[in-house]
């Protein structure tokens, strides 16, 4: 069923679908013959580096110096998966983390928010998981609803989030709620938002019930998976000169787009005997990143 998908959302070629792909940027590297594979460096690091404070390179080819790490547990807001060591990112993106869990704690039954993923210490390819979240300028907010910020680390290792979706995606669940959008439609019409991924049916969702003001919906785009958690990219500080920033998302709501997406797991094509397997993804190595990373992981 994966591979129909797949099959599926390429053929229909919409712009918007080009347009959310993490962008694969060339760099002129000093690590040209690095082929050291950059998820072993990066993820074994523990701290974040002694740098000023700079987002490096692309989405899903990057690296920061600088990461701060976002406190365990704040008034709003409890790092989950603590042992991933992934509470890290640039300034703007913590002070973004603050901003929205203190809008989601005025939100009925909800005290705050648990936050997932963001980056490593030092950014990079991570060892499992995300392709992005390299740059300190990806955050992963469970659907989860906390009822409480004085989970325990062991809870934190333990409790998981809840799923949203319904029919493979097409669809929210009974667990879906108005509070979901409005929380995602606060995080969506901040301006230092880039993109918000989200699995279509949460998107079209979104699209049927709001009114008024529509431009958010704009960066709220679907994607293969999120339905446990939202996936918010920050755009590039101002000031951040190595950092690059992804395409606009096309003009619009984008609601045609999501529509299309649910049609298409409703009413997946048939299988082309013909289709080559997948060709699978090349590790990142050092000389794939940008020449800065280099000293990002090596600074003391």
């Amino acid at each position: 069923m994966v591979r129909f998908l797949i099959a599926a959302v390429l053929s229909l070629g919409l712009a918007a679908c080009q347009a959310d792909e993490p962008p694969v940027v060339s760099f002129a590297s000093q690590n040209a013959n690095d082929t050291r594979i950059a998820k072993n460096l990066f993820g074994a690091m523990p701290t974040g580096s002694p740098q000023s404070p700079q987002p490096i390179g692309g989405y899903a080819r990057g690296c920061q110096a600088g990461g701060e790490q976002l406190e365990e547990t704040g008034p709003t807001w409890q790092a989950m998966r603590l042992s991933r060591n992934r509470n890290w990112a640039q300034p703007d993106t913590l002070d973004y983390v603050r901003d929205l869990s203190r809008f989601a704690a005025t939100q009925p039954g909800w005290e705050g928010l648990y936050v997932g993923d963001m980056s490593q210490p030092r950014g990079g390819p991570m060892l499992t998981g995300h392709r992005s979240h390299q740059t300190g300028l990806d955050i992963d907010f469970w659907m989860l609803p906390p009822d409480r910020l004085n989970l325990t680390v062991a809870e934190r290792e333990n409790l998981s989030s809840i799923s949203m979706r319904r029919q493979a995606g097409a669809f929210t669940n009974n667990r879906w709620t108005p509070q979901h959008e409005a929380i995602i439609k606060a995080a969506a019409s901040d301006p230092r938002t880039a993109r918000i991924f989200i699995f279509p049916g949460a998107k079209v969702a979104m699209c049927n019930s709001a009114t008024g003001d529509r431009s958010w919906l704009n960066k709220v785009r679907p994607w293969w998976g999120h339905h446990y958690h939202f996936h918010v990219r920050l755009n590039c500080p101002d000031g951040a000169a190595g950092c690059t920033d992804q395409t606009p998302p096309p003009p619009g709501d984008g609601c045609d787009d999501a529509q299309a997406w649910v049609d298409r797991i409703l009413n997946p094509p048939p299988p082309d005997p013909n289709a080559p397997p997948p060709t699978p993804r090349a590790e990142l190595t050092m000389a794939n990143l940008p020449g800065q990373c280099l000293a990002v992981l090596n600074a003391q």
